[in-house]
């Protein structure tokens, strides 16, 4: 266990310090630079005091080992496209903002993904079966924003039940407000719903088929107790796989809904930082979310014998 940790400890810095490295030298591909549209009227020698205030009038390879240097000590300097703005006060004030909204969006989304899933295998062929498949796949097929626009547009702007936009804030950033948050929640929740009632579907049948699933029929276990014990307890383990990216994806995928609805997020930051071609920005949410991912990962290898103990932690069977 202690070697395995350390193992995937390495690996886990080694994707991070890969996709940082990647992230930076992509960056330096995009032609122009941050500066550009802000110096362009400005005298040349105020001109090249930003450039060198912000390190940008050096060589490529001494930029990029500043900038790695500095984010193995946490620091991602200043933002170039918002003045005063580091990547740790970013964090600090806009994080909360986008992992609720993730949250909320993740918990209905798999919730009821999960039910639906359970719902359509026991009914499987029958007309419930098709109309949450043939649902899920329209939900699926539909960008989020989409939903977030005709949801907007027809629960916030026609009937007047919820704001148009904002966001909770101060003592209601996390347990209040709720009125600002159900159309985004629900804007984002429609993947989650679609994604893993397929999933569970697929995955429940599967189980169904298995001799051991005969064997407990045979020995007279009410269909609850096969349901619950048997047939639900293997089906999970797609799920848990699939669990990382679900986690993830509850702050990444967010980000245009966080547009939509004006909700002060990492997306705003975000997204203006990858048309502005802000590095500190970019490298520094790039990471938050590449770290997010990869520890989800680690803790899901650690479910696993948890959700089949035939699996040992060193990838065999028992």
């Amino acid at each position: 266990m202690i070697r395995y940790t350390i193992r995937r400890f390495a690996e886990m810095v080694l994707t991070l310090f890969i996709i940082a490295s990647a992230t930076f030298f992509l960056l330096e591909a995009v032609p122009g630079d941050p500066l550009t549209p802000k110096v362009q009227k400005l005298p040349p020698n105020i001109k090249a005091a930003m450039y060198e205030k912000y390190g940008l009038d050096k060589p490529v390879g001494e930029r990029y080992i500043k900038t790695m240097t500095g984010i193995m000590k946490g620091d991602f300097g200043q933002s170039v496209i918002y003045p005063g703005q580091t990547m740790a006060s970013i964090i600090k004030q806009k994080l909360p903002v986008s992992a609720r909204l993730g949250i909320q969006q993740m918990v209905v989304g798999l919730s009821l993904g999960v039910l639906l899933g359970i719902l359509a295998a026991m009914r499987r062929g029958t007309w419930v079966d098709y109309s949450i498949i043939t649902t899920a796949i329209l939900l699926i097929s539909i960008p989020s924003f989409v939903f977030a626009l005709g949801l907007q547009k027809v629960f916030a702007g026609n009937l007047g039940w919820f704001p148009v936009i904002g966001w909770p804030k101060g003592k209601d950033l996390w347990f209040g407000g709720w009125k600002y948050t159900v159309l985004p929640t629900l804007s984002g929740c429609f993947g989650y719903i679609a994604g893993y009632s397929r999933l569970l579907k697929t995955s429940m049948l599967d189980v169904i088929n298995q001799d051991y699933i005969l064997t407990a029929k045979s020995k007279g276990l009410s269909s609850k107790s096969i349901i619950f014990k048997h047939i639900l307890r293997n089906s999970l383990i797609p799920i848990v796989t699939n669990l990382p990216l679900t986690i993830a994806m509850c702050i990444t995928g967010s980000f245009f809904i966080e547009r939509v609805f004006s909700i002060p997020g990492l997306g705003l930051y975000y997204i203006g930082a990858v048309s502005g071609q802000d590095l500190s920005i970019l490298m520094g949410e790039t990471i938050l979310l590449t770290s997010i991912y990869v520890v989800c990962l680690f803790v899901t290898d650690l479910l696993y014998p948890i959700v089949d103990p035939r699996i040992r932690i060193t990838g065999g069977k028992k």
